[in-house]
């Protein structure tokens, strides 16, 4: 019983810092992408720097990294994916500087 008790208790020491990670995000994640190359989408700008909550992305814009779809430029220049806030209103357009997500 002692032992189950002190598995218990390191359980419970580590939880808040299980959350405390959760809050931040996923990292960043590399998309693949066509001529622009890769885009970068880095958790912690829109969480950490722009204050964005978990609910506002998932699951209405993104479900995960291996249930995702891709998605075309020209789909987000039409407000889907990361289009529904970068439009050049609430956050900088998906038009435009492809360095802003893309590398190469």
């Amino acid at each position: 019983m002692k032992k189950l008790l002190s598995g218990g208790s390191v359980v419970a020491a580590f939880l808040p810092l299980a959350v405390a990670f959760a809050v931040v995000g996923g990292g960043d994640i590399t998309m693949k992408g066509g001529k622009a190359g890769n885009a970068i989408f880095r958790h912690d700008s829109h969480v950490s720097d722009a204050g964005l909550g978990c609910k506002e992305c998932h699951p209405k814009l993104y479900l995960d990294v291996t249930q995702h779809k891709p998605v075309k430029m020209a789909d987000m220049q039409k407000g889907k994916s990361c289009g529904a806030c970068h439009d050049g209103k609430r956050a900088f357009s998906v038009k435009g500087d492809c360095a802003k997500c893309h590398t190469k």
